[in-house]
């Protein structure tokens, strides 16, 4: 499994690993990530098998915000290559590559990248039930966050200080 920066000739391939990774009311959708795959190609990183198929991905743009907020899904100019803060807007894996530590090796590549370019650290949320593994990684909640409603549902805000 190789980990590499995600290009413009990935999209349709990454759109569709969103769209099997979250319900219609909480993925992205293709434009969204043509967007993004133009303006922070940089902050996108993918896990691919030894064929070169995405199995996995992450992506999310740096800005001095503290706080991870719904516009910045939708509004990738918002991206701030000297950012303070990285962001993480989502991480996806394929059913059938889960359990098998890709998920976790494309975070700690975001933590390092993100501590090496001396980013203050990484903000994400998430649901509920995935708050204790993001807790492995040395991020902490701080509680259901009023900045994201994305479907309808209740998103805690992790942060990792670096």
């Amino acid at each position: 499994m190789v980990i590499r920066r995600a290009k413009i000739s990935d999209l349709d391939e990454i759109a569709s690993i969103e769209s099997v990774c979250f319900p219609p009311d909480q993925a992205a959708g293709r434009k969204a990530f043509e967007e993004r795959l133009s303006t922070f190609p940089r902050h996108f990183l993918l896990m691919c098998d030894e064929y070169g198929k995405i199995v996995s991905f992450i992506d999310g743009f740096t800005t001095d915000q503290p706080d991870l907020t719904d516009e910045m899904y939708a509004v990738s100019e918002l991206h701030n290559e000297n950012g303070a803060w990285q962001m993480v807007f989502g991480l996806c894996t394929l059913p059938d590559y889960r359990q098998r530590g890709f998920a976790q090796r494309l975070l700690k590549e975001f933590i390092r990248t993100a501590k090496s370019e001396g980013r203050k650290g990484v903000v994400l949320t998430c649901k509920q039930p995935l708050i204790k593994y993001y807790e492995k990684f040395g991020f902490v909640s701080e509680g259901v966050t009023e900045n994201s409603v994305i479907g309808g549902v209740q998103w805690y805000q992790m942060r990792r200080v670096l």
